[in-house]
């Protein structure tokens, strides 16, 4: 019995701390994209196609056309 008076506060510092780190992870961000990591594994980092589809600046030629259409 003199177990319990030990091992009840104990276990309930210890949820305290899961939920206190649970809930500092959601703030900072770390379950905002969860599909990202999942696809990234699939494509190649040396590529060279991957990393030109990956980089902002690398858009579709109609876009880029600086000539005013009539």
């Amino acid at each position: 019995m003199p177990a319990l008076y030990v091992m009840i506060p104990a276990a309930l510092l210890l949820v305290g701390v899961a939920v206190y780190i649970f809930f500092w992870a959601v703030d900072s961000g770390q379950y905002d994209d969860l599909e990202g990591p999942a696809h990234s594994i699939l494509f190649d980092d040396q590529d060279p196609r991957h990393q030109a589809a990956a980089r902002p600046e690398a858009q579709a030629p109609e876009d880029k056309d600086p000539s005013p259409r009539a």
